[in-house]
């Protein structure tokens, strides 16, 4: 393999490539930030043209490649441009290239997470590479976002079933946040994480199961007809309020479909939600409940071929459901009558919602759901918004509420 291995990343400039260097901080420049040595033209007899259409800093979370146990981000698929140029990844806007590579596919077979630095260099010296050379390579891909660090013990207790399930999850977090770590901190976050999801609709139980198979600890979902089976997922159904504190809202009707992956003590169903889901109901009493708790909740809704998620209300920082209502209300005077028949009414019979509408808004709701537990408020596009899809058109589009001055929610009691 030749010491000269370099890697090759776009800019989003088009033609324009920047090579990868392990250079020194500029004096000035702030910590964390993506340095490169240089910038050329690609010449049109090149076929080289590399891959981060747009770059990103890379994550505060990446590992130190001195004390990483390195291995090849999950998800991207390792090709030969040709007899010198490995391509790790197949769509531009995630991969990465280097050259000078011939020879060095046994060194990216020794990239899965089993070895420490020193192991992989001195593997690599084994089978007869050179280990500066090795150690470049290590370095470049570090430097571009292609490795990610799996320490012993990374993943905490998980069951090796329950790893192997939620593989997909962490190679997508991986990849999506740029992370190093394999995804763990993410799947950390969702294992502690606690939701409730209140609706009888297919769209609220298809919420439930989906939180539940992308890792989310508990999950309950709580309706006024007994659950049917969701997508995904283990269930067990018990009446509303075992002996437990009850959320605002719960009624002796309801009952409580639990997803976890392993049996749940009771305690754990008492915690309040660190999310509590909202699917399906105009019953007004239950989010000023949820506002006055400052418990964290998200609006989603499917009906007369319409499909709206959010907002995401995170009490006293973002506009809540009754400052949507006085924008309403300002609108339409007859919106507070409205919705007193509605909180009393059982909704459409059928529900115009078909099967295509309804799984888009519970991806959609997941999604929104899992920023949130994820990365916080800010990655959520509901945060003082709703996302809005109308069919025929099939297209979401956002609309943006702000917090209203009658509301009283930002003030304090």
């Amino acid at each position: 393999m030749s010491p000269r291995a370099r890697a090759v990343v776009t800019t989003g400039k088009g033609d324009y490539l920047s090579v990868v260097e392990p250079l020194a901080r500029p004096p000035g420049s702030r910590p964390g930030t993506r340095h490169f040595s240089g910038e050329l033209r690609l010449p049109e007899w090149m076929p080289l043209f590399i891959a981060l259409r747009h770059p990103a800093p890379l994550s505060y979370r990446r590992a130190n490649i001195l004390l990483m146990r390195p291995a090849l981000k999950p998800g991207l698929e390792t090709v030969w441009r040709n007899r010198d140029t490995v391509q790790i990844g197949i769509d531009p806007r995630r991969a990465i290239a280097l050259t000078g590579m011939r020879g060095g596919a046994g060194l990216l077979r020794l990239l899965d997470g089993s070895r420490d630095r020193y192991q992989v260099l001195a593997a690599a010296r084994d089978l007869g590479m050179d280990t500066a050379a090795a150690d470049r390579v290590l370095t470049l891909l570090a430097a571009a976002g292609a490795l990610d660090d799996f320490p012993a013990g990374g993943h905490g207790d998980l069951p090796a079933g329950t790893r192997s399930r939620l593989a997909p999850e962490l190679a997508t977090s991986s990849l999506a946040h740029r992370d190093a770590d394999g995804g763990a901190r993410t799947l950390a976050r969702r294992q502690a994480a606690r939701v409730r999801v209140h609706g009888a609709s297919r769209a609220s139980l298809w919420i439930a199961g989906l939180l539940y198979a992308a890792g989310v600890g508990l999950v309950l979902s709580t309706g006024p007809a007994v659950p049917r089976p969701g997508p995904a997922g283990s269930r067990e159904t018990r009446p509303a309020n075992p002996g437990q504190a009850p959320i605002a809202g719960d009624d002796a009707n309801d009952h409580i479909l639990l997803w976890s992956p392993t049996p749940t003590p009771a305690k754990d169903t008492r915690r309040h939600p660190d999310l509590v889901v909202l699917a399906d109901t105009h019953r007004r009493e239950l989010p000023a409940a949820l506002v006055r708790r400052v418990v964290p909740h998200l609006a989603a809704s499917a009906g007369e071929a319409i499909g709206v998620v959010g907002p995401l209300v995170l009490p006293g920082r973002t506009a809540c459901l009754r400052c949507l209502d006085l924008a309403r209300a300002e609108r339409d005077p007859a919106w507070p009558l409205i919705l007193a028949q509605l909180a009393s009414q059982a909704g459409a019979d059928p529900l115009a919602c078909d099967t295509v509408l309804a799984t888009m808004v519970a991806a959609q709701a997941a999604a929104q759901a899992l920023a949130f537990l994820d990365q916080g408020a800010e990655a959520a596009a509901v945060t003082n918004g709703t996302l809005e899809l109308v069919l025929p058109d099939w297209q979401w589009r956002r609309r943006t509420w702000q917090p209203h001055p009658q509301c009283g929610c930002h003030r304090p009691d």
